[in-house]
């Protein structure tokens, strides 16, 4: 999958902000317009799922690039995953934040590319970063910061007075959470202390070695076994949107049934 760049090389800095906003129109329209039909396209049962941003400002739902290394950056993989574990609107949100990073990876994959030095990479972030990110638009942010600037331009004029000492009023305090007591401390203590006996116990079914408290595992769903995520490459930041994992060794055999 080439995210739409295959045939489009954007060199100079209009052409790239150019591309930045077809690509992020598009992915606007899948998390606002779009919205009943890009849910419907990430089931959980599929494979890993992207959501693509094009320069003619389309959108596509679809499996990740099979070259390494990709042509052009890749968003992040596994959004269909997450769809059913949370509320909608978070999940939507989540998307939001990390089609935001694709845009900007892309952008300045451009600029790396065509080298873009100090002066044109500050012009084409600030150009960028006028618009409202994807997440504002989709949490709905954006409107309420358009209507507050307006407020604000409109009174500057008239009641400049008025501004400044609102701007000077202070700030309400965040209040401290309440710190556990001390029993509740020495519960949680006992209780990590048994968990780290059993899983110092427990063997990666890749390697064969045994469980550390510094390492990220991952358990299979259908055989139940623990496997170091470095062996069967999975990141903890991957396995938050895995609803139902399966290990090399199950997916093979659910593959040949």
């Amino acid at each position: 999958m080439d995210g739409g760049g295959g045939a489009y090389n954007p060199r100079t800095v209009e052409e790239v902000f150019r591309d930045f906003k077809g690509r992020r129109s598009g992915m606007i329209k899948a998390l606002t317009s779009d919205v009943q039909e890009f849910y419907r396209l990430c089931d959980p049962e599929k494979e890993n799922l992207c959501l693509y941003g094009q320069p003619n400002e389309h959108w596509e739902v679809n499996l990740p690039a099979e070259e390494v290394p990709p042509e052009l950056p890749e968003p992040v993989l596994g959004i269909n995953f997450a769809r059913d574990g949370m509320q909608e609107k978070d999940w939507l949100s989540l998307v939001a934040v990390h089609s935001d990073a694709w845009l900007l990876a892309v952008a300045f994959f451009f600029g790396a590319r065509f080298g873009f030095d100090k002066a044109d990479r500050k012009r084409l972030f600030n150009m960028m970063n006028d618009l409202p990110s994807i997440f504002e638009v989709v949490a709905g942010t954006a409107k309420k910061q358009s209507k507050e600037k307006s407020s604000v331009s409109n009174n500057s004029s008239n009641r400049s007075k008025l501004n400044s000492k609102r701007g000077s009023e202070p700030r309400p305090k965040l209040t401290k959470p309440e710190e556990p007591e001390d029993e509740e401390e020495e519960e949680g203590v006992e209780e990590e202390d048994e968990d780290e006996d059993e899983q110092g116990e427990t063997q990666c079914g890749a390697c064969g070695e045994s469980y550390a408290a510094d390492e990220f595992w991952i358990c299979c769903d259908l055989c139940e076994n623990w496997f170091h995520g470095k062996c069967v490459k999975i990141t903890p930041a991957r396995a938050e949107h895995i609803k139902q994992y399966k290990c090399p060794s199950c997916s093979n055999k659910r593959a040949r049934s």
